[in-house]
Parts: structure tokens; sequence; C-alpha cells
């Protein structure tokens, strides 16, 4: 990391540079961390530990207090319960521009009068950088985004997608301790929502810094986050690497929070007695074996994991009509109702021929089936598994 008049002068390449960026990482730790506006709570008792060059994605719906949460960490909110630490500091009492951090935000907020050079270089001036090492470091971060180009250009001239990376060079020449997101690819369309995943997660790769990004979007979270935090109502309902939270959710909302499409659901009741396992929901019966639980349940099964069979096969659970398919060039997606009336969409070939109206046999195997306690409940394990 660049240490103001204690950067090796004599290294002056760029991979030297970027090797020498590379060497200190800093954690960051939130201990009970709260906040509470007038009667309300956006965010409770929040526990997170990440690791020195750990990148951490806050996912949640609207409203669940990830930004919240976000800003307390850069010191933008006072948390009303809780402590920030930065590496071994606690940081409660530092100002924001003496945290080390730098925050990439949704609008890109740069100075419309100056050019991408004036933008990236900016903040270096103002904190007296020499002009030389302002150059050096500039000319690391346009080189690493591709914007060495540009640099003449104003922000008005740019696409979203190259006003995005300029806002990241930004970021990027100070050298933080830590990078923090708060959605920065909203405004951006499909594509270029998907080049820029590809630039963050190149630049984590290079640069080797810890990254904290705030998102809704489950598949940002998904290819970007080495683990990821879900939160609900300011609540974290589980923290985990992706396959885990995809493969194995804490809970229902989980469950249902994470997945395109989402996960299929049924509920019933699940009947342990004699050795076996059953669950019921209206006339139907499917053996589940392993699990010791008596009482309402849902189940939750990933399209992926539903097959579409013949209607007289043994391996049909339920006999379903289709509602309607959707081709999807790769695959297609066929929708039908559940057996309790919920929609339920399977992933099939991409030359499936079934018709709208047509009966399907809907099948899938116990072991890939989630069982979860009530209707919004934590994920129960079949003995002997976690």
């Amino acid at each position: 990391m660049w240490m103001g008049k204690n950067f090796p002068h004599q290294w002056t390449t760029q991979s030297q540079f970027l090797l020498y960026s590379v060497m200190e990482k800093t954690g960051i730790r939130v201990v009970g961390l709260a906040k509470k506006f007038s009667d309300v709570w956006a965010l409770r008792s929040l526990d997170l530990d990440i690791a020195p060059g750990e990148f951490v994605v806050l996912l949640g719906p609207s409203g669940c207090g990830k930004t919240t949460a976000l800003r307390m960490i850069a010191g933008l909110e006072e948390p009303t319960e809780g402590s920030v630490y930065i590496g071994e500091r606690e940081v409660g009492n530092v100002a924001p521009a003496d945290r080390d951090i730098a925050m990439v935000f949704q609008n890109y907020a740069l100075y419309p009068h100056m050019t991408v050079e004036a933008n990236l270089e900016f903040g270096l001036k103002m904190r007296g950088v020499p002009k030389e090492k302002r150059t050096e470091k500039v000319t690391w971060a346009a080189s690493l985004l591709g914007l060495a180009d540009l640099l003449k250009r104003k922000p008005g001239q740019l696409s979203g997608g190259q006003r995005q990376r300029v806002a990241l060079g930004r970021a990027m020449v100070r050298e933080p301790k830590a990078y923090l997101f708060d959605e920065p690819l909203s405004n951006l369309d499909a594509r270029l929502r998907a080049e820029m995943r590809a630039e963050i997660a190149d630049v984590h790769r290079k640069v080797g810094a810890t990254m904290i990004f705030v998102t809704h979007d489950q598949v940002e979270a998904m290819t970007l986050g080495n683990r990821i935090a879900v939160l609900k109502a300011g609540v974290l309902q589980q923290f985990g690497t992706p396959m885990e939270i995809y493969g194995k959710p804490s809970n229902l909302f989980v469950a249902k929070f994470v997945g395109t499409p989402s996960i299929n659901t049924v509920a019933g009741s699940l009947d342990s007695g004699e050795g076996k396992t059953s669950f019921h929901v209206g006339d139907d019966r499917w053996n589940l074996p392993g699990y010791e639980y008596h009482g309402d349940v849902t189940l939750g099964i990933r399209p992926e994991k539903v097959g579409i069979v013949d209607v007289d096969s043994e391996e049909a659970r339920f006999i379903a009509k289709i509602q309607r398919v959707e081709a999807l060039g790769n695959e297609s997606l066929v929708w039908f109702e559940g057996c309790d009336g919920s929609p339920w969409a399977s992933r099939a070939e991409p030359e499936f021929a079934g018709a709208v109206g047509e009966d399907i046999g809907v099948a899938f195997a116990a072991k890939d089936v989630f069982v979860f306690e009530g209707t919004e409940g934590l994920r129960l394990s079949p003995k002997g598994m976690s």
C-alpha cells in the first residue's frame, strides 16, 4: 500500500507498484452493530468478522439495513449500539476521512467540469500528494481499468460503465485499507452490469484489498462475494460462502431470496413414526427418510432438482398441468401449479416439447428437498447431516 513519503521510490514499474499494493491487507470486524431511527430499528446486533483481503457482500431487500451497516462502517452514520474495528483499531471516535477507507456510490459523484484524469487525481491533490506520485497512481489505475485512452475526456463524454470505472479508479488511487461499495451497479443496464461485475472481481483479484459490497441483486452477490451476509428487516439471517447460502440455506427466507427462479415450496406437515417420516399435503404422502420431527413444515426444492416425467411414472410425486413454457435458448423453464396451488418451475432441456395445459408428472429425490419449520422457520436436517 502506498504509504506517503515511505513509498519505495525505486519501485516505479506498474508490476512492482501493484505487487507493493497487494502486500498489506486489513480485516474489518463489527460487533453488536445496531442503528435506531426514532422508534424504528434499521439494524439489530450485527456481528461480522471479515478477513483481510476478503470480498464480503451484504445482500437483502430494500430496507433490510445493509446500506445503514455500510455507512456505519464508513463513519457516515453513528451507531446506536456496537463497535467497528478496522484492523485492530476501534474506530468509533475516528472521523470518516481518517478511517482509510474508500466508498464507491450508486451515483458516480464525478466532477462534470473535470477530465477523467483530474477526477482520478483530485483526492490525492487535496491530500498534498506530489504531482509525480499522482501521475504514477493515476496511470496505474487507468491501465488496470481500461481508462488510459479516456483520461482527457470529461464525464459527459463517457458511457455509464466508463463513469463507474472512473468512480472505482478514484477510490483505487487512494489505496485504502478497505473499499466499500453501495449498490454501485444499480444505474447500469444488464450488459454493463455484467461487465462491471467482471471489472470489480478483476480489481479485487489484482489488488487484494478488503471489500464490502452492498446489493439487492443475488447474481452480483453470488458472483462477487467470497462470503455473503443475508439480511432481513435489520437482522442477519446467514453469513456464509455463496454455495453455503444456496446449498444450505439457514431458513426459508434465505432459500427464497437466493435463486432464480425462486425455490419451489409447498406447505404441509411432517410425521415421524415406526422408523419412517412422511410429508403430508392434502391427499399426497411423500416419504422423507431421516427426519425426526412432528408438525407443520414447508418443503423447498430448487427448480434444477425438479424433473418432468410421464404421468404414469413411478417417480412422479404428483401430477400437474403445464401453465407456461419459457424458452431461453440454453434451457426451458416449465411452469406449473404445485400440489398446494403455489407456482412451481422446472429447468428442462431447450428442446422441451410440452404444451400449455398438458399433464406432466413431477419428480424429485428426497435428498434434494429442504425442510423448514412452519412457514418461515429454520431449515431442519436429516439425522446425521448438517
